[in-house]
């Protein structure tokens, strides 16, 4: 038997596990005069009594935080096929490069004199960025790929207004991303929708009946969220540009394309790339991310401020500062110059790959994602057959409905069978949606393995239903009361003398 007890029993809280008068840790002896902090803080108002914080012994401390580490899942523990948010592998070559007490000492307010490394290193990401998009400038600030979208759409509205046009909408496919709408209305704009077609693309006839002179621009990701590349987009960027609007490219899925086919040749003007998903930093976990905005020349002069510029003094030796003399910039999006431990992972990874690399990985993405739905799609069959999946597919369990269940019992039954599950429920315009993404870091062995934990719940769902009923039954907290949680939300812990009933 294990001493850690079943692998279903549930970690108590650190202020269950806590009893009064126990340390982690002892303060060293006053080598200063004791000082009463009413005095030291005039007029603050201190709180009567310390926090009411768990009191544990360190050897507690150290358990507690193990156990829960262990019953985390992540990319190092097992496969992580979350369509859309490319949670894969990424080298501990760039951790180390990140590391690296240059980097990761350098003080935010440090001069440029004493940062050199630093901003010719920011200076080469661009030229990589630029290079891989096909534009022409580069801000580094936002922090993830939603700051990124309103960065961006913040520069379309700073560009339409220097030239007297006020617009006042922005166009959002039904399969967008839903920060794309979020940040669209965030930024002051109203979101005109278009549909996809019957073949999961943009409805481009409808689009363009939807196109006016009030137009700002049109948010798109290419390829969509269905995973399909959208073959009219040299029509669609016509069309915007007959008008006057811009072109954002949502770069959440340019790992399908990174090094193939660039956003700017597509006619796109605004292009956020999530770093940290496609160039060696893993997605997910709170952070901390990186998405930088990358813009065509036209709106180069509207960027944050401020940017990495590159000069050379008689003897062309290099120089590099911090450019703030930007009159037409839109002013910080980040505290300081962004999250830059991410973005030196990021040019580790795209030195390490060079430009035949990152090709390679993209197309082992296409060839991953494609190989395990040739598996699947006689059981769950694609949303939209018509073309052929790229990086990611997006499947439909409606099949499920005849059994009584849905998707969520398919996910929840992967789980008991050792697979962290797909995304689900997205896209919406697909039915009972499940999508995957295996990456390119994935090895055949472990695609094979994940395909057979879905044929074993899609097979269990027609024999032994109850078995995705009542999933999952592996993990420290079982299946959850949606509906309870929902009416009944509960964001923090109490203790039970003070808890609601």
């Amino acid at each position: 038997m294990s001493l850690m007890g079943p692998r279903h029993a549930a970690e108590p809280t650190a202020f269950e596990k806590s009893r009064p008068g126990r340390r982690a840790s002892t303060m060293p002896a006053l080598d200063v005069p004791a000082a009463d902090p009413a005095e030291v803080l005039p007029g603050v108002e201190l709180a009567g009594a310390p926090p009411a914080l768990p009191e544990l012994g360190e050897l507690d401390v150290v358990r507690h935080y193990t156990r829960l580490s262990q019953r985390n899942h992540g990319i190092d523990v097992g496969f992580y096929p979350l369509g859309s948010c490319s949670m894969k592998y990424n080298p501990r070559q760039a951790e180390a490069v990140a590391a690296l007490p240059g980097f990761r000492n350098l003080h935010p307010w440090a001069p440029d004199e004493a940062t050199q490394g630093t901003l010719e290193l920011l200076w080469e990401l661009e030229q990589w960025l630029v290079e891989l998009t096909g534009l022409s400038a580069a801000t580094f600030q936002p922090a993830a790929g939603a700051q990124g979208e309103l960065t961006g759409l913040m520069l379309i509205r700073a560009y339409h207004e220097d030239r007297g046009d006020a617009r006042r909408t922005i166009i959002v496919p039904d399969s967008a991303h839903g920060t794309n709408p979020a940040s669209a209305a965030m930024c002051g704009y109203d979101v005109v929708t278009v549909p996809s077609g019957p073949d999961g693309l943009v409805d481009v006839e409808a689009l363009e009946r939807l196109i006016s002179d009030d137009t700002a621009g049109l948010m798109l990701t290419n390829p969509n969220t269905v995973g399909l590349f959208e073959v009219e987009i040299e029509r669609i960027s016509k069309a915007l540009r007959a008008v006057g609007a811009l072109l954002y490219y949502d770069g959440a899925n340019f790992n399908a394309i990174c090094g193939r086919v660039r956003p700017g040749d597509m006619g796109f003007d605004v292009v956020h790339l999530n770093v940290h998903k496609t160039f060696a930093t893993p997605h997910g976990g709170g952070g901390p991310g990186a998405g930088p905005v990358l813009v065509s020349d036209r709106l180069a002069p509207y960027l944050p401020a401020p940017v990495v510029v590159r000069h050379t003094d008689e003897q062309r030796r290099p120089h590099f500062i911090w450019d703030a003399d930007r009159p037409k910039s839109i002013g910080r999006l980040h505290g300081f110059h962004g999250n830059i431990a991410v973005l030196v992972r990021a040019y580790a990874y795209l030195c390490a790959h060079g430009c035949d690399g990152l090709a390679s990985m993209s197309a082992k993405a296409v060839l991953n994602a494609n190989y395990v739905a040739t598996q699947v799609t006689d059981l769950l069959p694609l949303g939209y057959p018509q073309h052929q999946p790229m990086h990611e597919f997006v499947s439909s369990g409606s099949r499920l409905r005849a059994d009584g269940l849905r998707v969520t019992d398919l996910c929840k039954r992967l789980i008991d069978l050792g697979f962290h599950p797909p995304t689900n429920y997205f896209p919406l315009i697909v039915d009972e949606a499940l999508m995957v993404e295996p990456t390119e870091a994935e090895s055949r062995e472990t695609l094979d393995a994940f395909v057979a934990a879905v044929r074993q719940a899609v097979g269990e769902a027609d024999q032994a239903p109850d078995l995705l009923r009542e999933a999952p039954t592996t993990t420290p907290v079982g299946r959850l009361d949606e509906a309870l949680a929902a009416r009944r939300l509960r964001l923090r812990w109490e203790r039970p003398a003070t808890r609601q009933a």
